[in-house]
This record gives structure tokens, C-alpha cells and sequence, in this order.
């Protein structure tokens, strides 16, 4: 049995906390912190005192403060389900009180929009000596990508060569224009470079210029984007023998002419302005304004296809596989009261907590997800909400 502190409040904390309240024999106490504490207390309220036993005013941005809570609660996991700003704040804060650390995102300065993990690998050292462990990207994806491609060179391949995540929401919120998770977080994602790896180096392309008309499981086709996204950095260091890897998300015309819109009026800035004698963020400002993504799961239809193409080779032959699964936002409503991307990305922080914690997954230092057998995590994945499936191709939708 195992006290947890879970950072953050919104739309994925909540389904995070809804899962690790239902297995008390990983999770004996949870507690939560967020910088807005309301929300933390109406959770509470929610999943039930005996289960959530504390709630706190937290600011993330200030390690002293999140060391003093640490020490306040004891735990012996921080699940880090707040903004990637906090990343380094609250590793600094478990290293000085030796706390196991959990994110399901990378380190992203506030000031600038490049995310990358050779920050946290920096920690890497600092855990081990202090016999703490801190896992790194327990989400979709990253996250479960990153394993389903572990398993496919464990179980498919002597050697994988091409890398493709694809990531399709094939479902509808209603609304003009929205985001499904953090606004903030999302806009500045996909407002940068396209980034991928090809034949020993990374090569860039211009925001969401490169597009292709995939077929995905059970949606049909959708038009998909090439997008830089944080797995790639990590997969391609722990896979040599990958020739290229890329990352695709979907988007339809009605997404693409709002968000280029806001760009051409300087909404989606991330430098501060003056406005009325205050310092003003475009970007944070837009966030206030937009749908919050925890309110758009009622009467959401339709669902996601989440997935890795991964072509290599087997006993001298080659192959591609294709490794994914569908989430339907109806059902993940109706269980958590969460849509689908929340759904995806609350689980696997749940089960890779619980792999910690039951010492399945446990090492000092600072890790990525492919770095450990994928066989346990995808298990659970099957039994939590999240059944995955591995189709045999003829041949690979993405031309060499």
C-alpha cells in the first residue's frame, strides 16, 4: 500500500485520479495539489474523502513550495500531471526529499516554445546516487507509443528500420474550434517546426506543411500532419537502427483555418504584450477564452486511433506491423466523465505509477518508458480501458 501526490487538476489528472482511487491496493492514500485548489476539492468531493485524503494550494513553479508539500505528505510517488514548465521545479523537489517522480510530458521553458528531454536526462546521475527513480512520458504519446514500439522490436523484429506514431481524433466535441487538452500547451506544440529523423540527423519542415491521407482503424481516412513530438528524440537514441522516424497528427480544415487565423493576429504569441497597464500573454489569454478541454467529454461522438507503424526486419525478411488502439469518447464519458484524449493520456500515468510502485518497474535513475519491458505496462493497459491490437500489413502506407 502506497501514499501518492498528484500535481495538477485538470482534464487528465482527473481521469488519473478516478483510476488510482479504484485500486487501493496500489494507491492507499492520494492527495492532490493544484494552483487552483477548488478544483482539487470538487475531486475530492467526487471521488471521496476516504480515498482522496488531502487537497492543497500548490504553485509548481516554486520547488521550495512543492518540498515543503512533499514533506507535509509524505508520499512515495509525485505524479507530475501539471504543465511542463514545472518539470524541473518538481524533480528538484523529489531529489531533495528522495521522492520517485512520474510525468506524462517533457521539459518545456516557459519562454520559449522548445520541448526537449536533455534537461531531465541531465538528472539522470543526481537520481541514482539519491536511489529514486523518476519515469519519464507516462502518457499516450508519449508513453505507450514508445512501448508499443518496444514490444514490436522485442516480439516482431530483429531490427526495426521506419518509424511512423500516427495520432488521429476521428471524433467531434461540437465545437467551432477547441482544443483537447491544454490550449496553452497544445497551440505552442503545433506551431513549431516539423522535426524528424532520417538517415543519422534530424531534418525540419515548416509548421504542419507535410501532409498525407492516412486510413485509420475503424475512422477511415484522414488528412495527417508531420509534426515534431517529444518520443522521437527518445526512441531514436534508444533504437540505432532506425534509418527514419516521424510523427503524424490529424487535423481537419475547419482547425487548421481558426488556429492559422489566431496566428496572423498574434494570438498565439508566447511574449508577453502591455494592455491596459498589465502584462498580457496572447497565448494565456486565448487558453481563458477557448472551451476548458475537461468540459467538452458530454456529448462527444466518434473516437481516436493512436498507433505505430513500424517496418524493419525478421529473419532476413522484411515486414511492417501496425500497433494501435481506439478509444471511444462516448464510453470513456460514461466511465470517468472524460473524453478520449484525457482518457488516453490519465491511464497510462495510473499504470505506469502503479508499475512503480509494485516494483515491476523500478530503478534509480532517470528513465524513458522503452527502457523497460513493455509487457507488464501493456498488459494492464488491456485490463484498464485501453485494449490494444497488432495488424500484419502488405505493405507500409508511408513511401520510403
Amino acid at each position: 500500500m502506497s501514499r501518492v501526490l498528484i500535481i495538477g487538476a485538470g482534464g487528465v489528472a482527473a481521469v488519473t485520479v478516478k483510476k488510482c482511487a479504484r485500486l487501493p491496493q496500489y494507491f492507499d492514500e492520494i492527495y492532490l495539489a493544484s494552483r487552483t485548489v477548488s478544483k482539487c476539492e470538487a475531486l475530492q468531493k467526487e471521488v471521496g474523502e476516504d480515498r482522496v485524503k488531502g487537497v492543497f494550494a500548490l504553485d509548481a513553479d516554486n520547488a521550495k513550495e512543492v518540498e515543503d508539500l512533499i514533506n507535509q505528505v509524505k508520499p512515495e510517488l509525485v505524479i507530475n500531471l501539471a504543465l511542463p514548465y514545472q518539470d524541473l521545479p518538481i524533480m528538484d523537489a523529489c531529489l531533495a526529499t528522495k521522492t520517485h517522480y512520474l510525468d506524462t510530458a517533457n521539459y518545456e521553458p516557459k519562454d520559449e516554445a522548445k520541448f526537449e528531454y536533455s534537461w531531465q536526462w541531465e538528472y539522470q546521475k543526481k537520481f541514482e546516487d539519491a536511489g529514486i527513480m523518476a519515469l519519464l512520458g507516462s502518457g499516450f504519446d508519449p508513453g505507450v507509443t514508445n512501448l508499443f514500439t518496444a514490444y514490436a522490436a522485442k516480439h516482431h523484429f530483429d531490427e526495426i528500420h521506419y518509424l511512423d506514431i500516427v495520432d488521429c481524433n476521428g471524433g467531434d466535441h461540437g465545437q467551432a474550434f477547441a482544443t483537447n487538452f491544454n490550449p496553452e500547451i497544445n497551440i505552442r506544440e503545433i506551431t513549431q517546426r516539423g522535426k524528424f529523423w532520417e538517415n543519422g540527423e534530424w531534418k525540419e519542415t515548416d509548421p504542419l506543411s507535410v501532409r498525407e491521407d492516412l486510413d485509420y482503424q475503424n475512422i477511415g481516412v484522414r488528412a495527417s500532419y508531420l509534426m515534431y513530438h517529444e518520443e522521437l528524440e527518445s526512441l531514436v537514441k534508444h533504437f540505432p537502427s532506425l534509418k527514419r522516424a516521424r510523427f503524424w497528427m490529424t487535423f481537419g480544415d475547419a482547425y487548421l483555418t481558426h488556429l492559422r487565423v489566431l496566428e496572423a493576429v498574434g494570438m498565439t504569441r508566447i511574449d508577453p504584450i502591455e494592455f491596459q497597464g498589465q502584462q498580457v500573454v496572447p497565448l494565456e489569454f486565448l487558453k481563458a477564452v477557448l472551451p476548458n478541454p475537461g468540459s467538452l467529454a458530454e456529448g462527444y461522438t466518434g473516437m481516436t486511433c493512436i498507433g505505430t507503424y513500424i517496418t524493419g526486419v525478421k529473419d532476413g525478411k522484411e515486414k511492417t506491423i501496425f500497433v494501435f488502439n481506439n478509444c471511444d469518447h462516448a464510453k470513456t464519458n460514461e466511465e470517468v466523465g472524460a473524453q478520449a484524449v484525457s482518457y488516453t493520456t490519465g491511464v497510462p500515468a495510473m499504470i505506469g505509477s502503479m508499475l512503480m510502485l509494485n516494483g515491476t518497474w523500478m530503478k534509480p535513475g532517470v528513465w524513458n518508458m522503452e527502457q523497460f519491458d513493455p509487457d507488464p505496462f501493456l498488459d494492464q493497459l488491456n485490463q484498464h480501458g485501453l485494449p490494444w491490437q497488432v495488424i500484419e500489413c502488405d505493405e507500409s502506407p508511408f513511401k520510403r
